[in-house]
């Protein structure tokens, strides 16, 4: 036994170059880093509850974007570098996550002043 394992299963797929690219769910900001505000796009591959918020490097919650059902589909939202009690925060790094039913995903940002 040279530590060789032969698949003794089914094919995933009935047609041989069938290629499956999953659909993602996707943020991107600009600017960043970025100085007071900056523009957050974000893609959402499928329907349902998502909580769109920033966090400090603590892992404190700084500020909630979106915290509703939402369609699949694009959606723009603007941070001003406030929190939530419309306070301006400090500059550093801030992590900006999107979690729904079955995905989490967390991008870093900086902001300077």
């Amino acid at each position: 036994d040279m530590g060789a394992y032969e698949f003794q299963g089914e094919p995933q797929s009935t047609e041989p170059d069938e290629i499956v690219i999953p659909k993602l769910n996707k943020i991107s900001n600009y600017p960043n880093p970025f100085n007071p505000t900056t523009n957050i796009k974000l893609n959402l591959s499928e329907s349902g509850r998502i909580d769109f918020s920033i966090y400090n490097i603590r892992g404190q919650l700084v500020k909630t974007l979106i915290n509703e059902n939402k369609q699949a589909g694009f959606y723009h939202k603007t941070w001003t570098g406030k929190d939530n009690t419309n306070r301006k925060c400090s500059s550093g790094i801030y992590f900006i996550k999107l979690k729904t039913d079955n995905f989490v995903k967390i991008d870093k940002v900086m902001m300077l002043k």
